[in-house]
This record gives C-alpha cells, structure tokens and sequence, in this order.
C-alpha cells in the first residue's frame, strides 16, 4: 500500500527510530541515526574551520551526509532546487527525502530502500563513496505530489571528521541542459524521418510518373506533413506544460473519433514497421469532456510506443471503455519490458530509444497528472507482454477548469 507522502517526511523529521528495529530495504540499508546523533554530527560538522563559508561560496548544491545517508549539513544553494522551501528543516532526512522523489514515500525505510532506488545515480554514487571512492552519475527525480522532473548530476566523495565517516555530495541541476538535448535529438531523428517522406514524394512529383505514382506521391505528402505538424505541436506543448503555462481547450470527445483519428496518423509507420494495428471492439461509443489535443498527444505516444515495441508481422492493440465514472483507453503490445526499463520508465531523459531521447513516456504521465486529472500505468510480462492503460474522468473537474483560458 502506497503511504502518504507528507506523512511520511513529517515523521521522518522526528524521527527516533532505533537501528535494532530497522525497516526491511529493497536495495540500500535502512537503518537511520536518531535525532540525537544527527544534532551532534551536525555540531561535529559546523566546528570545521571555515567550512560553511568555503561550501557557500561555490555554484554547486553541496550536503553533507552520515553514514545512514542523512543529512547533516547543506549549503545555501540547497534552497535553489525546485521544491525546496527550508533547507533547514532537512536536516535527518536523506538525499530523495529532502527532493520530494515520489519513491521515497513508497517503503517504509524511505529513500534508497525501494525497488526504483536500485536504478537511482544519487543512490549509487552515495554507496560507492561510503566503499572509499569517489563517484560521478545522473541521477532522475520525479517530485511528488507535483509531478516535476528533475535531471541532477551528482557527485560523491568520502569525507572523514574525528574518525567518523561522512559523504560530500554535490549537486548540479541539469534539467535545463538535458532537456534541450532531448529535445534536439528528437528534432533531428523525427523531423529528419518525416522530410525524408516529403523529399521522396517531391522527386516522384517532379519525375511526372504515372497517375498511380502521382496518387501515391500525394498521399505520402498529406501523411507525412501531418507527421511533422504533430510532432512540432508536440514538443510545443511538452516545453508549455513543463512550464505550467499549458491552457486546457475542453471539448465533448468521442471515443471512437478519436480511434480513428490517430490510426490514421500513424498508419504509414505502422507499414513501415511491418507490424499490425487493431481496435478491440467495444459494445458502444463512449463520449466524454476533455482536452482533444492534449488527449492525443498522450494516447499517441502510447500508441507510437506500442508500435515501436512490436516486432514484423505483431499485433499492437487499441481499447476503450466506460468504466464508473471514467472513460479507460488501454493499447497493448507483445514484446515484454525488463525490470530495468519498468524501474525507470515515465523519469525525462531516460529511454530504451537511445540516448537523450525519452520524453515520451515522462510527457504521457505528466500531460494525463497536471492538466487532465488522470493516470497513466502499465502491466508487463513475458507471456502476455505490455499493456498501458490511460484513464480520465467522464466530466471536466475543477483542475480543468481552472486551466481553461
């Protein structure tokens, strides 16, 4: 069962947790100094010479942590990381805590205990340096409850005070860099991708071939400028909401319209790919008030995930269905996805793609949380394969509203 977030940190805060009576882990310990200790560690700290005024004095977030991976000092520019109000109130909790990761909320023994922590740079690093050597990784951060992303570098090295041991570790937001790399790789190799389909029907155009060239020249020009309309409009839209300035347009939308729109869109990568694309067929339409726009850029990535996932000659298939007060699109595929893509799958930057290119899946969740109050999941297993499920109220909620223009 998922805990409460805030409840979770606020306890953490006071805790007195003895280390006989540890929290079970999934990956790094869990056992944590009581308060007590980490007074006194961070008096240890403090008493360094000149420290506080040396670590203030440099651009980089800088804390200092025990060996139970709290915190005991940090520096000014603690305060400069989105979602940080107090950094005084941190001290005690660990790296994940202090940043709001949604998976610090998910175990009992907190940050670097999950499942996900096994995939986590910070984490890694964090470990490495407690071994006696210095490490530098990436390191991706969804906050919750807000649903921000966060891209850090981070760096971690031994550090010991009056034979006790402690790790400095430092941060770098590179949020900003990582996106305008994603953002360009995805420029290049799909706009590049839906020219080349544009240049192919220019030359059969100016061949003068026959009617049937002339049709097909046509057709490839209509389809692969609505690929580029939507894939420019797409990237718009993902950079507005990351801004929080993304309006919400609702509308009455049909299940069934909407089917067939986005079939039409991805028809020719779906040849292309050699796979198949069918709807599973539901007893009735179902209409219901959204943002049309928003909703295909969510349910096309989906779809576009399918598809890429399949092998020649695959099925990917499409559903919807009422469901109580909700309306639930689910698009599966038949290729499974191993735990390591599962543990990471909706952070920005990361991606089965290739380097710098995962937006989808991170636009997917954030675009369904912040503007159209729904939820994006998946199930995936080596017999049955992956399944994303998208669900979204029947009647426009009070979030939407307020983001109406």
């Amino acid at each position: 069962m998922r805990m409460n977030f805030w409840s979770v940190r606020d306890g953490l805060l006071k805790t007195e947790m003895k280390k006989t009576n540890d929290p079970p882990t999934r990956f790094a310990p869990a056992a944590r100094a009581t308060g007590d200790v980490i007074a006194r560690q961070r008096k240890l700290v403090l008493d360094l010479p000149l420290l506080r005024q040396l670590y203030d004095a440099v651009t980089e977030v800088v804390v200092i942590l025990n060996k139970e991976r709290q915190i005991v000092f940090s520096n000014k520019n603690l305060a400069q990381l989105p979602g940080i109000t107090d950094p005084a109130t941190l001290h005690g909790l660990r790296p994940g805590e202090a940043l709001n990761c949604v998976h610090a909320s998910q175990s009992p023994g907190g940050c670097g205990t999950t499942d996900f922590c096994a995939t986590c740079g910070a984490v890694a690093a964090i470990l490495a340096s407690q071994a006696g050597g210095e490490e530098i990784r990436e390191s991706r951060i969804l906050q919750g409850p807000s649903g921000d992303a966060l891209d850090l570098l981070v760096r971690a090295s031994p550090l010991e005070i009056q034979g006790e041991q402690f790790t400095i570790f430092t941060l770098t937001d590179i949020s900003d860099q990582k996106r305008r790399r994603a953002l360009e790789r995805i420029f290049f190799h799909d706009i590049l991708n839906t020219v080349s389909s544009l240049r192919l029907a220019s030359r059969i155009l100016e061949s003068h071939g026959s009617t049937s060239h002339l049709d097909k020249a046509r057709k490839m020009i209509s389809e692969a400028t609505a690929m580029l309309w939507d894939e420019l409009n797409s990237q718009r839209d993902l950079t507005a909401a990351e801004n929080n300035e993304l309006s919400v347009h609702p509308s009455l939308v049909s299940a069934e319209s909407l089917w067939q729109e986005l079939s039409e869109l991805y028809h020719e990568y779906v040849i292309e790919k050699g796979c198949r694309l069918q709807v599973v067929s539901t007893s009735e339409d179902v209409s219901f008030q959204s943002d049309r726009t928003i909703l295909s850029r969510i349910l096309g990535n989906m779809l576009k995930n399918a598809i890429e996932a399949s092998e020649p000659g695959d099925a990917a298939t499409f559903c919807y269905r009422k469901a109580d007060d909700k309306v639930e699109f689910r698009i599966h595929n038949q290729t499974f996805m191993p735990r390591e893509v599962q543990l990471q799958l909706f952070k920005r930057s990361f991606s089965t793609k290739g380097y710098g290119r995962g937006l989808g899946t991170y636009s997917m969740k954030l675009l369904s949380e912040r503007y159209l109050q729904g939820t994006v999941s998946f199930i995936t297993s080596e017999s049955e394969g992956t399944t994303f499920s998208a669900c979204f109220p029947l009647e426009l909620t009070a979030e939407m509203r307020e983001r109406q223009n």
